[in-house]
């Protein structure tokens, strides 16, 4: 059964969460800045072939999957405090409450202070609510 929050729970661990947000937010940018490389060197590899070292692809591999790696357990272990992730670019996370006995979604996003927004279940970041 999935973990609800009261607003002031929820709020008491965005001093956990928040910096679990900032790095999965970099971590998601590292990993496709490393698909980027990739497509760009695969690029080149249907070109001619040649212009890089021939580590090159072995390094941008391994650096994909440490950056995938790092990714997951992140994701991971925001899940495992209960918190919903909704966007890995911009860092939105909900926490799921209640309100009125009906089950809502206490919506926060990296750079807000503090949770001060909700939504219901099906409503999405388009019909957030100010609390």
């Amino acid at each position: 059964m999935a973990r609800h929050f009261t607003v002031q729970e929820a709020n008491e661990l965005l001093g956990t969460v928040r910096p679990l947000v900032e790095r999965m937010v970099e971590e998601r940018r590292e990993v496709v800045y490393q698909l980027e490389r990739k497509e760009e060197l695969g690029g080149l590899t249907q070109g001619n072939g040649g212009g890089f070292p021939p580590r090159l692809p072995a390094e941008i591999d391994a650096a994909l999957d440490a950056a995938a790696g790092d990714l997951r357990r992140t994701i991971e272990e925001l899940t495992e405090l209960g918190v919903q992730i909704k966007d890995l670019d911009s860092g939105l996370v909900d926490f799921p409450s209640y309100r009125d006995g009906e089950e809502i979604l206490l919506c926060w996003q990296l750079g807000e202070d503090e949770i001060a927004w909700w939504h219901t279940v099906d409503g999405g970041f388009a019909g957030r609510q100010p609390l």
